[in-house]
Protein backbone atom coordinates (compact mmCIF):
# COMPACT_ATOMS: atom_id res chain seq x y z
CA UNK A 1 0.00 0.00 0.00
CA UNK A 2 2.85 2.37 0.88
CA UNK A 3 4.47 1.86 -2.53
CA UNK A 4 1.15 2.41 -4.33
CA UNK A 5 0.44 5.62 -2.44
CA UNK A 6 3.94 6.99 -2.97
CA UNK A 7 3.81 6.05 -6.67
CA UNK A 8 0.47 7.84 -7.04
CA UNK A 9 1.82 10.94 -5.27
CA UNK A 10 4.96 10.93 -7.42
CA UNK A 11 2.93 10.58 -10.64
CA UNK A 12 0.47 13.29 -9.62
CA UNK A 13 3.28 15.64 -8.52
CA UNK A 14 5.03 15.08 -11.86
CA UNK A 15 1.76 15.83 -13.68
CA UNK A 16 1.35 19.05 -11.65
CA UNK A 17 4.93 20.05 -12.42
CA UNK A 18 4.38 19.61 -16.16
CA UNK A 19 0.87 21.07 -16.27
CA UNK A 20 1.08 24.10 -13.99
CA UNK A 21 -2.73 24.51 -14.02
CA UNK A 22 -4.78 24.28 -10.85
CA UNK A 23 -8.42 24.25 -11.92
CA UNK A 24 -10.73 21.63 -10.43
CA UNK A 25 -11.29 19.89 -13.76
CA UNK A 26 -7.60 19.69 -14.64
CA UNK A 27 -6.60 18.55 -11.15
CA UNK A 28 -9.26 15.82 -11.43
CA UNK A 29 -7.96 14.84 -14.88
CA UNK A 30 -4.39 14.67 -13.52
CA UNK A 31 -5.48 12.52 -10.58
CA UNK A 32 -7.43 10.23 -12.93
CA UNK A 33 -4.39 9.94 -15.21
CA UNK A 34 -2.12 9.11 -12.26
CA UNK A 35 -4.63 6.50 -11.04
CA UNK A 36 -4.81 4.99 -14.54
CA UNK A 37 -1.03 4.68 -14.76
CA UNK A 38 -0.98 3.18 -11.26
CA UNK A 39 -3.66 0.64 -12.28
CA UNK A 40 -1.59 -0.37 -15.34
CA UNK A 41 1.53 -0.63 -13.17
CA UNK A 42 -0.31 -2.90 -10.73
CA UNK A 43 -1.58 -5.04 -13.59
CA UNK A 44 2.02 -5.38 -14.84
CA UNK A 45 3.14 -6.10 -11.24
CA UNK A 46 5.89 -3.46 -11.18
CA UNK A 47 4.92 -1.64 -7.97
CA UNK A 48 7.16 -3.24 -5.35
CA UNK A 49 10.31 -2.47 -3.33
CA UNK A 50 12.54 -2.64 -6.38
CA UNK A 51 10.18 -1.20 -9.00
CA UNK A 52 9.41 1.84 -6.86
CA UNK A 53 11.99 2.06 -4.03
CA UNK A 54 10.13 4.64 -1.94
CA UNK A 55 11.64 3.15 1.22
CA UNK A 56 14.95 4.78 0.25
CA UNK A 57 13.32 8.21 -0.04
CA UNK A 58 14.64 10.50 2.68
CA UNK A 59 17.99 8.83 3.17
CA UNK A 60 18.64 8.91 -0.58
CA UNK A 61 17.34 12.45 -0.96
CA UNK A 62 19.34 14.06 1.84
CA UNK A 63 22.42 11.85 2.00
CA UNK A 64 23.16 10.02 -1.23
CA UNK A 65 21.93 12.41 -3.95
CA UNK A 66 23.85 15.50 -2.72
CA UNK A 67 27.03 13.42 -2.46
CA UNK A 68 26.48 11.92 -5.94
CA UNK A 69 25.86 15.37 -7.47
CA UNK A 70 29.15 16.62 -5.98
CA UNK A 71 30.94 13.58 -7.43
CA UNK A 72 29.37 14.16 -10.85
CA UNK A 73 30.51 17.80 -10.84
CA UNK A 74 34.06 16.88 -9.71
CA UNK A 75 34.28 14.15 -12.33
CA UNK A 76 32.89 16.39 -15.08
CA UNK A 77 35.53 18.98 -14.21
CA UNK A 78 38.27 16.33 -14.36
CA UNK A 79 37.07 14.94 -17.71
CA UNK A 80 36.79 18.46 -19.18
CA UNK A 81 40.32 19.28 -18.01
CA UNK A 82 41.66 16.09 -19.59
CA UNK A 83 39.90 16.70 -22.89
CA UNK A 84 41.18 20.28 -23.15
CA UNK A 85 44.74 19.28 -22.27
CA UNK A 86 46.80 19.19 -25.51
CA UNK A 87 48.51 15.96 -24.34
CA UNK A 88 45.10 14.28 -23.83
CA UNK A 89 46.12 12.39 -20.67
CA UNK A 90 43.70 9.48 -20.90
CA UNK A 91 44.23 5.74 -20.68
CA UNK A 92 40.91 3.99 -21.40
CA UNK A 93 40.63 0.87 -19.28
CA UNK A 94 38.16 -1.91 -18.57
CA UNK A 95 38.11 -2.92 -14.92
CA UNK A 96 36.30 -5.80 -13.25
CA UNK A 97 35.58 -5.61 -9.53
CA UNK A 98 33.32 -7.13 -6.88
CA UNK A 99 30.71 -4.69 -5.53
CA UNK A 100 29.49 -5.17 -1.95
CA UNK A 101 25.75 -4.77 -2.66
CA UNK A 102 23.55 -7.77 -1.91
CA UNK A 103 20.30 -6.88 -3.74
CA UNK A 104 19.56 -6.24 -7.39
CA UNK A 105 18.33 -2.76 -6.44
CA UNK A 106 21.67 -1.96 -4.81
CA UNK A 107 23.59 -3.19 -7.86
CA UNK A 108 21.38 -1.13 -10.19
CA UNK A 109 21.84 2.01 -8.07
CA UNK A 110 25.61 1.45 -8.04
CA UNK A 111 25.84 0.76 -11.80
CA UNK A 112 23.66 3.79 -12.63
CA UNK A 113 25.70 6.00 -10.30
CA UNK A 114 28.90 4.88 -12.04
CA UNK A 115 27.38 5.61 -15.45
CA UNK A 116 26.09 9.03 -14.35
CA UNK A 117 29.60 9.99 -13.28
CA UNK A 118 31.51 11.33 -16.32
CA UNK A 119 34.50 9.24 -17.34
CA UNK A 120 33.03 5.89 -16.28
CA UNK A 121 30.40 3.55 -17.71
CA UNK A 122 29.09 0.35 -16.16
CA UNK A 123 29.34 -2.10 -19.06
CA UNK A 124 28.19 -5.32 -17.40
CA UNK A 125 26.69 -6.21 -14.04
CA UNK A 126 26.66 -9.85 -13.03
CA UNK A 127 26.48 -11.98 -9.92
CA UNK A 128 29.13 -10.61 -7.62
CA UNK A 129 31.03 -8.58 -10.19
CA UNK A 130 30.80 -5.48 -12.33
CA UNK A 131 32.69 -4.53 -15.49
CA UNK A 132 33.33 -0.80 -15.86
CA UNK A 133 34.97 1.22 -18.62
CA UNK A 134 36.99 4.10 -17.17
CA UNK A 135 38.65 6.97 -18.99
CA UNK A 136 41.83 6.59 -16.92
CA UNK A 137 43.68 3.76 -15.20
CA UNK A 138 43.55 5.65 -11.89
CA UNK A 139 39.77 5.92 -12.22
CA UNK A 140 39.54 2.18 -12.85
CA UNK A 141 41.84 1.37 -9.95
CA UNK A 142 39.64 3.35 -7.54
CA UNK A 143 36.48 1.33 -8.21
CA UNK A 144 37.00 -1.59 -5.86
CA UNK A 145 36.20 -0.60 -2.28
CA UNK A 146 35.31 2.93 -3.35
CA UNK A 147 33.35 5.52 -1.41
CA UNK A 148 30.50 5.07 -3.91
CA UNK A 149 30.42 1.34 -3.20
CA UNK A 150 30.28 1.98 0.56
CA UNK A 151 27.56 4.63 0.25
CA UNK A 152 25.35 2.51 -2.01
CA UNK A 153 25.71 -0.47 0.35
CA UNK A 154 24.76 1.78 3.27
CA UNK A 155 21.79 3.15 1.26
CA UNK A 156 20.74 -0.38 0.32
CA UNK A 157 20.65 -1.35 4.00
CA UNK A 158 18.40 1.60 4.83
CA UNK A 159 15.28 -0.12 3.50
Amino acid sequence: MFHSLSAFLALFAFWLLLSGYFTVFLLSAGAAGALSVLAFAHRMDVIDREGHPAHLGWKALFSYWPWLLREIVKSAWDVSRRILDPRLPISPTLARFAPTQKSELGLVIHANSITLTPGTIAVEVGDGEMLVHALTESGAAGLSGSEMDRRVTRLEGAG
